[in-house]
Parts: C-alpha cells; structure tokens; sequence
C-alpha cells in the first residue's frame, strides 16, 4: 500500500518537476503592460549573446531607409561566427540585411548595418547604449551590436528584464514584427539570391509563437527572447543560459494563457471623468491587462486632471495592490484659443490699468 501511494505521490509531482525552467535567468512579462508575471533572477546581469540583434535591428529601422543599397565594404572580412556570407563589393539592400541579421543572425550582416547607419561599429554602439538607457534598461552595457564575445573575453551583458523590456520596446514596431515572424525569405543581390530559414524553431513548432531571437556563444551559452500571443493575449519570455530553452518557453507561454484574462481596465470610447464636459477629453488606446482572477478585485483606477489648458490634460493610473501597473495621457480634444489683443488694448489697459 505504501509503495501504491509512493508510485501516485511521484506521478503527481512528476508534471511540476518536468515544467521547471532550467534557465539560469528568465522572465515572463504582459506585452501590454510591461508587468513581470513570473521570473528567476530578473536583473542578474548576464552575456546574452546574438539576441543583441533586437536592439541592432530595431535602431536600423528607426534610424535608416529600408531601401538604401548597402555596398558591402572591407570591415566585413572582420566577421566570424555565424553568417550570411555576404561578398566584398556586393550591393545589399538595409531590407535583406535585417532579414538575414534576424533569421540567420549574420554577423556580417550585423557589421554592414553598423556601417551603413552610422559609419562606424563605435557610433553604432553609442546609439546602442542611448536607446537602452531611454528605455530604463539599467543594466544593459552593448560594446558591438552582434553579440559575440571582444578579443580581451568581454560581451554585451544584460538582465532578462532589460531584455523582455526591449522587446517589448520592439514589438510596437510593425516591421520589426513582420521580420520576426517570417519563417523562410529570399533576399536578391547584386551578386546573389539567398534563400534563409528562421532559426527560431517555435515559429514553426507552436502555434501560438509570434517571433522571437536566438543566441549562442560558448560564454553565454544558449539564449532566447520570443513573443506569443493567443486570444489577444501577448507575452514576452525571456531566459538567459537555458539548455531547454525552446520548451522552457512554450511551457511558461502555456501557463501564463492558461491562468490569466486579458482584462480591459480602460475603455477609450467611455471614460470616467467626473468632471465638466468630459466628452471634451480622451486616451489614445485602451487599456488592457492579463490578470487572474482573484487579481481582478484589487484594480483601482484614478483619473489625475491638470488645472491648465493644455493639450496633456492629465493621465489615467491603474493600480494593482497599490502599485502602478499602467497609464496613459488624457488628451482634449479642442482648446479655446487665446484671445490676442491688439496694440490699443494692450495701451489702454497698461494706462488706465483695466
């Protein structure tokens, strides 16, 4: 009986220890709210190796012409590691470079996109650095944007929650999104047709997955940052040397759809002002968030107007046991404009001080 009731407490236990997550690091975050939903070591700064190319990528299509021709210049016979084997002198487009630097994560496409966008790998960087610190990525220090360890062992090192806020950061942009959810391109040169296949094996193994980057250096080992959605809800996972890292994902993808509720917190069709004319005012988005259910009674919503006449009316701050989840600018939607007075005006009231 005793060994019966031994065999069942082991089958029990047997789903929990499989789903463990073997990362060193990870986290699980709400795409829209930038609420970490679960994690291990969130700010435990790590090498993170070629999901680099989020930042690479996403800096090139904020700072660069999709259509601008790239020809390839010597500083690409300093790329190693993995590659898109572009050729000296060979005309590429900054499109096909994303494409091969996000699906193949070519690091002399990395190389090109420096040189194209800033002339430089070190005025790249920079502007590497800048965005991460615009971003509140407090511990995030990049010195190339491909991800590889420099000669003297140093690398970019950042935290899984430095990484899931970029990506985050990121998915806002379309193209950045229609990159990464692109499972097989074919990319024309002057020189060549490349035909590349994602590594990101869960684009083609979940279905839920929308995308993601992989990286991997003998240093860093194995890391991953991928975005799911299902039933409108999105998530973010991020785990830093993960062996299993592609079931790590799919399984905290899993329970975070299984356990949450997408929850519209703020309707922008329907605000509750109570103030004077509240149908002057209004937010640009609604406000959502991935809540269980016992979360959904501790919500609080306040509504803080400004005493101006301002565009930026005020905001609208969501709480969650007492702490900011989310907010967002009230706008008006038409300002009085300010009488101008004339001169005669002006005159007669600085004389007669009316």
């Amino acid at each position: 009986m005793k060994k019966i009731l031994l065999v069942v407490l082991l089958l029990l236990l047997a789903p929990k220890i499989s789903n463990a997550v073997s990362a060193e690091a990870y986290v699980v975050m709400d795409y829209d709210t930038g609420r970490i939903l679960s994690s291990k070591n969130p700010e435990k700064e790590k090498l993170i190796a070629s999901t680099t190319k989020i930042m690479t990528c996403i800096i090139a299509l904020e700072k660069g012409d999709l259509t601008s021709v790239r020809k390839v210049g010597e500083e690409v016979l300093k790329a190693y590691g993995s590659a898109i084997y572009l050729s000296l002198n060979e005309e590429i487009t900054l499109k096909d470079l994303l494409y091969g630097l996000m699906l193949r994560s070519g690091n002399d496409a990395a190389i090109e996109i420096a040189y194209h966008i800033s002339g430089s790998m070190e005025d790249f960087v920079a502007l590497m650095n800048q965005k991460a610190y615009k971003l509140g990525m407090t511990n995030t220090k990049f010195l190339n944007n491909h991800g590889l360890e420099e000669q003297d062992g140093q690398g970019n090192t950042s935290t899984a929650k430095d990484m899931a806020i970029l990506m985050r950061y990121a998915l806002q942009n379309e193209t950045f999104r229609e990159i990464i959810a692109t499972q097989s391109y074919t990319a024309k040169t002057s020189g060549k047709t490349y035909v590349w296949k994602n590594k990101n094996k869960l684009l083609s193994t979940y279905e839920y997955n929308i995308g993601g980057k992989t990286g991997f250096t003998e240093k860093a080992r194995r890391t991953l940052v991928t975005a799911s959605k299902k039933d409108e809800k999105t998530c973010i996972v991020v785990t830093l040397n993960d062996g299993n890292d592609f079931e790590d994902h799919k399984a905290l993808c899993e329970s975070v759809f299984n356990e949450y509720e997408r929850v519209l917190l703020v309707d922008k069709e329907s605000l509750n002002l109570d103030i004077e004319n509240p149908e002057k005012y209004y937010i640009e988005n609604d406000l959502y968030a991935l809540l269980k259910e016992e979360e959904k009674e501790n919500i609080k919503i306040e509504y803080k107007m400004n005493n101006t006449e301002n565009e930026e009316a005020g905001v609208v701050e969501v709480y969650l046991n007492g702490e900011l989840l989310t907010k967002t600018k009230i706008y008006q939607k038409e300002r009085t404009p300010a009488t101008k007075e004339n001169f005669f005006t002006r005159f007669f009231r600085w004389l007669f001080g009316w």
